[in-house]
């Protein structure tokens, strides 16, 4: 008898820009087979394969649908593009990767959402934060009760890339953007982490965004580009969170800090190899080393301690989780078009509170 052959996981990516390097480059570094690449034309999908390695590129997007070799599409495009490739893909039988956020309004991401429930598909966002070792440290703490009871969060998401009145991006646009940038762009991680780790939700919120160039390259400007919050979480903790793209000097300034009747716990995405543990007579650092911590900590570490992992390695993960689900495993943490849903719920809430000038609830 022949052996039966090992079922496998064919991606193709929609979208060459930033994110489509990364996403590449995890999937390869994650040992899943790549089919082919679209573009936004013919002459850059050519491009896009060429400078990726990747062995084929797609004229168009039916093309790459009726691949019947592909079973699994990362949609990489701007956020109004979202709903429409991914419906299409969901609709073609393909699981599919989407970038965040997954629609511009709770309606159409939760539409996408259950389009991929009834139809049984894996619907997944690079929410890759939540595969840090250390945030996966943090949250078994917080679950095994070592933290106590949460107080309050703290929480900041900056970066400076929108700093000055030239500086611009697609993102910056309404209509190809969305009606959110600064919170809908990273704000939502800082909220995803935060719910992660606590396993609390937000139930409440008040806001104020603000926007720092009414102009930008001679365009009218909407969309924030910072945003405050305070916020309650289901378990009675109090929440504070500044998002900004226009603080100088930070690149990617994501930190997380929960604070605990017996301990308080920060994590930091720039210094991702080590978890702070703040007690009353004193504090200590944990570093990285799988000898050391939580089994679903250790299984996300790719190397020995005191050799440095970050971004990229937690990208690799999330695309090999992504490739246990499609397998039809249910591997721990992984962010779901569910996910999605949250994200887009937190985003109106935020816009809402900020035009009243109130406190809103969070459904």
């Amino acid at each position: 008898m022949g052996q039966t052959e090992k079922p496998q996981v064919v991606a193709a990516l929609v979208g060459a820009g930033f994110m489509g390097r990364v996403h590449s480059r995890a999937l390869r570094a994650a040992g899943i087979t790549m089919s082919g690449i679209l573009s936004s034309s013919v002459d850059k999908s050519k491009l896009a394969a060429q400078e990726l390695a990747i062995d084929k590129y797609y004229s168009s997007y039916e093309d790459l649908l009726a691949d019947e070799t592909v079973n699994l599409v990362h949609i990489l495009t701007p956020n109004s593009t979202h709903v429409e490739l991914t419906e299409r893909a969901l609709t073609a039988g393909k699981h599919v990767v989407c970038e965040k956020p997954l629609a511009t309004t709770s309606a159409d991401a939760n539409k996408l959402a259950k389009q991929a429930r009834e139809l049984s598909l894996v619907g997944a966002i690079p929410f890759v934060y939540r595969y840090h070792p250390m945030v996966r440290e943090a949250k078994c703490r917080v679950e095994s009760g070592n933290l106590g009871r949460v107080l309050s969060i703290k929480g900041e998401y900056l970066q400076d890339w929108l700093l000055n009145a030239n500086d611009t991006n697609w993102r910056v646009a309404e209509q190809s953007g969305g009606a959110s940038r600064a919170f809908a762009d990273i704000g939502i991680h800082l909220c995803d982490l935060i719910e992660f780790i606590s396993g609390q939700r937000i139930v409440k919120l008040v806001a104020t965004i603000d926007t720092a160039h009414a102009t930008r390259a001679s365009q009218k400007v909407s969309t924030e580009d910072l945003a405050m919050v305070l916020a309650k979480l289901d378990g009675g903790g109090s929440v504070s969170l500044m998002v900004s793209q226009v603080a100088a000097g930070h690149k990617n300034g994501l930190s997380v800090e929960l604070h605990g009747t017996s301990e308080s716990l920060r994590f930091d995405q720039e210094t991702p190899e080590s978890l702070w543990i703040g007690l009353q007579d004193g504090s200590r650092t944990i570093m990285r080393d799988p000898s050391l911590l939580s089994a679903d900590a250790a299984r996300l570490t790719a190397l020995p301690a005191g050799h440095p992992e970050g971004y990229f390695d937690a990208f690799v993960s999330f695309m090999r989780d992504v490739e246990q689900a499609v397998l039809g495993e249910s591997p721990s943490g992984l962010a779901t078009f569910e996910d999605g849903v949250r994200a887009a719920v937190l985003t109106e809430a935020v816009l809402l509170s900020a035009a009243q000038g109130a406190w809103v609830d969070v459904r």
